[in-house]
């Protein structure tokens, strides 16, 4: 009986597989973040979406330690597997990504004005942390230095 041979073409057979695909609602910060050619652009700072609505809306990433984040729409998001989020863009289409603009706060937690002082003191650091690090904002704005150190030390924990 004759053996017979398929060709198969050069773009399938060098393909890597990946990992089983997962859900927008499961990255976390710090995940890779590759380009269209699979080489690495940065990490994932945040994720921009509504989970009650299950809408997607993007990632700001880290392409350099302190630097801004840029913006990925989710339209350019390829696959999202455990760990990695690959994109459409090539390496020099991320660099020319805008940056990244939190949405605007809706609300100012209050702190509570009948505690102790033990718990008025956590409170009040609370406060002026949160003013440091996530001022309430009425419109979208730059992330600040602060933030970005936040998240710096977040990813470095990793």
């Amino acid at each position: 009986m004759p053996c017979r041979v398929e060709l198969v073409p050069r773009s399938v057979a060098t393909m890597r597989p990946m990992a089983n695909p997962v859900s927008w609602l499961m990255i976390e910060t710090g995940w890779k973040v590759v380009a269209a050619d699979g080489t690495e652009v940065g990490e994932v700072d945040e994720v921009a979406g509504d989970s009650s609505e299950d809408i997607f809306d993007g990632l700001a990433i880290a392409t350099s330690a302190l630097g801004k984040p840029r913006y990925v729409p989710s339209e350019q998001v390829v696959e999202i597997a455990h760990g990695v989020v690959r994109l459409s863009l090539t390496r020099e289409q991320v660099a020319k990504l805008e940056e990244y603009l939190e949405p605007a706060t809706s609300a100012q937690i209050e702190p509570e004005s009948k505690s102790g002082f033990g718990e008025r003191l956590v409170s009040d650091a609370r406060e002026v942390e949160g003013e440091l690090v996530a001022p309430t904002q009425r419109h979208e704005h730059s992330m600040n230095v602060w933030r970005r150190l936040a998240f710096f030390f977040r990813r470095l924990r990793r």
